[in-house]
Formats: C-alpha cells, sequence, structure tokens
C-alpha cells in the first residue's frame, strides 16, 4: 500500500483542473503493478471526477450545467456565502477509485481525472491511496 498527496493550485472561483499526470506520478512511485487507485478530495467545496479530457467544451458544459442546478446568486443559509460550492462538490464526489493495470491508471481513450474547484481561487490537496501488487 501506497500513501500520497497532492496540491493544485486553482486560479478561478469555479474550475476544474486535469490531475491525470499527478496521479499517474504516484502511482509510478508507488510501484503499483496490478490494483487499485483511490483519490480523495480533501475538502468540502471541492471534487473529482473522470470524464472527457479531449475537448475543453465538455468542462464548460458541466460547468454550466452545474451552475444551473445549483445556482450562485439563489438564497442559501450558510453564513460563509459558499453554500453553492459544498451542494456541487456533493454532486460531482469527494473521491475516485481506479483500476491500476500495468502499473498505470486504466482510462478509457478521451478520459482524465478532474479536480472540480467551486470556492476558489484556493491551493487544494487530494489524496491518493494506491493498493496491489507491486513490481519485483
Amino acid at each position: 500500500m501506497h500513501h500520497g498527496r497532492i496540491e493544485v493550485r486553482t486560479s478561478g472561483k469555479v474550475e476544474t483542473v486535469e490531475v491525470t499526470d499527478q496521479i499517474s506520478e504516484e502511482i509510478r512511485r508507488s510501484k503499483v503493478r496490478e490494483g487499485l487507485c483511490t483519490v480523495s478530495v480533501l475538502h468540502t467545496t471541492a471534487g473529482v471526477f473522470v470524464n472527457e479530457n479531449a475537448d475543453p467544451d465538455v468542462q464548460r458544459d458541466l460547468l454550466g450545467a452545474l451552475e444551473r442546478m445549483v445556482p450562485s446568486d439563489a438564497r442559501y443559509a450558510h453564513a460563509e456565502g459558499n453554500s453553492p460550492g459544498h451542494i456541487k462538490a456533493v454532486l460531482t464526489g469527494s473521491s475516485v477509485t481506479l483500476a491500476v493495470r500495468a502499473g498505470a491508471l486504466e482510462l478509457g481513450r478521451w478520459q482524465g481525472v478532474y479536480l472540480a474547484e467551486f470556492d476558489g481561487p484556493r491551493i487544494r490537496s487530494a489524496s491518493i491511496t494506491c493498493i496491489g501488487e507491486v513490481e519485483g
């Protein structure tokens, strides 16, 4: 088992940042050849998910749909003013578990792993846990 952590500096109030390469580097460090990798975002106004990484319009569409579902200008009780971020984080989820095959993430041709920022800009952390058969 290997535990690691990545940090992501976000630049906008709401955005997605592809973190596939950073996760892949943690898998290399883990030396896990066959197993699982869990990525958990350590914040309540951020999420993590797998989606298309070929066309940036997909990310814009996703963020637009989330904004329509959870409008920033609606009336919320939470005094900090970031309730939309908390709700969007619940909708996207705080963790994903992915297969590791031959020492690499097993993703589809157009898939990438994204951190979703809903209350930025900030420095976000994600825990990476890899389990499985190690090389050697």
